[in-house]
């Protein structure tokens, strides 16, 4: 099975299935002389993981990650840098009954088709459980880039559902388990997912995520323009249907002089764009939203085919999530902060003698936000 790396510079390789003995990643290209240790990884995953709520899937996992190789007494190598996490609470007899059918929504037909052998447990390859190390490379892009570049990489919940979810603050986003933004909406949300879950049914979500602090000047145009990789990525991200940089399809209503970000000696004027003109970043915050669909694995009986091609009522049963969106945002963070780690090192590579006259604009002078 080719198509598992991500990134050129930084290039990020996981590996395993969900109900595996473990899931890992492969890092190569992260610079020598970071400090790093378990302690700067284990948070981003304790964002990520199951179980956390009542909202999510109840698969019990802590998600501990080991460092097992490119760090010696406590700082980056340059060698490839491998993190392993043990999969602790497999059930797979939950899905003994869908070993010979197919999952309406899900990619067991076209695993099934393209390789001519599937694992159906928890979806194997194909679950959502392989982001958990692409979290973790994410936690490592990140502290580099922050440390490198003062970059942040932040995220929320836009909407859940019919509910969109108006943006108050930042400080939100951390106390609830829907990474939304409005605490307000909180008690809306938990009563949405818990009639949810009791018809047995399920939703789609709109996740946000920005990197402030970017440098102008990264991607690699034509075919590798920083917003291409960026939607590359996201699509990578399960559930994901729909990728939008700055406004996105929104820029469909807008005219010319309403889109085009205009720019003062004070900085640009608006961020429509996404703080990426070209392919190339412009300095602004770079914004991107996501949308992904309802979780395909639900109770509700739905029609399909076995392997002999006869016809199937399935009804998917075992611990699985109303939203996958719900655990999407930290996620999107790490991808996007695997995306800018490589960009940074491919414009090290090539443009790093450049100086300009002009200093670099202050970025935005309106304050972003979800």
């Amino acid at each position: 099975m080719s198509g598992n790396t991500l990134g050129l510079l930084f290039a990020v390789t996981t590996f395993g299935e969900s109900h595996g003995p473990a899931i890992g990643c492969v890092i190569d290209g992260c610079p020598p002389g970071m400090e790093l240790s378990e302690a700067d990884i284990q948070p981003e995953l304790d964002r990520r993981r199951p179980g956390t709520s009542r909202h999510v899937t109840q698969r019990r996992e802590p998600d501990e990650v080991e460092i097992l190789s490119g760090v010696y007494q406590g700082r980056t190598t340059g060698a490839p840098i491998a993190l392993l996490i043990r999969n602790q609470d497999q059930r797979s007899k939950d899905y003994a009954s869908i070993a010979e059918t197919f999952r309406p929504g899900h990619a067991d037909y076209t695993y099934w088709r393209k390789y001519g052998v599937r694992d159906p447990r928890g979806g194997g390859r194909s679950s959502a459980r392989l982001t958990a190390p692409l979290v973790g490379a994410g936690a490592v892009a990140r502290k580099w880039l922050r440390e490198q570049h003062g970059i942040e990489v932040r995220g929320c919940m836009q909407q859940v559902g019919e509910i969109a979810i108006p943006f108050q603050s930042w400080e939100h986003v951390a106390g609830n388990a829907f990474f939304a933004p409005n605490q307000d909406i909180v008690p809306r949300l938990e009563e949405y997912m818990d009639a949810l879950r009791r018809a047995g049914d399920s939703c789609g979500a709109r996740v946000y995520v920005e990197a402030r602090n970017v440098p102008a000047g990264w991607g690699e145009p034509l075919y590798d323009r920083l917003d291409a990789d960026i939607a590359h990525a996201m699509m990578g991200l399960n559930a994901v249907k729909g990728v939008e940089v700055g406004d996105g399809f929104a820029s469909v209503e807008q005219r010319g002089s309403e889109h085009g970000d205009e720019l003062t000696p004070r900085g640009f004027a608006s961020n429509h764009a996404g703080g990426v003109l070209g392919g190339i970043s412009s300095g602004q915050p770079v914004t991107v939203s996501i949308a992904l669909k309802p979780t395909s694995s639900i109770r509700v009986p739905r029609r399909s085919v076995d392997r002999d091609g006869q016809p199937v009522v399935v009804e998917t049963l075992g611990r699985h999530d109303p939203c996958v969106g719900i655990r999407a945002t930290p996620i999107a963070e790490a991808l996007l902060g695997v995306v800018l780690m490589d960009h940074a090192l491919r414009h090290r590579a090539q443009c790093a003698d450049v100086r300009h006259e002009l200093p670099p604009l202050p970025g935005w002078i309106a304050e972003s936000g979800a």
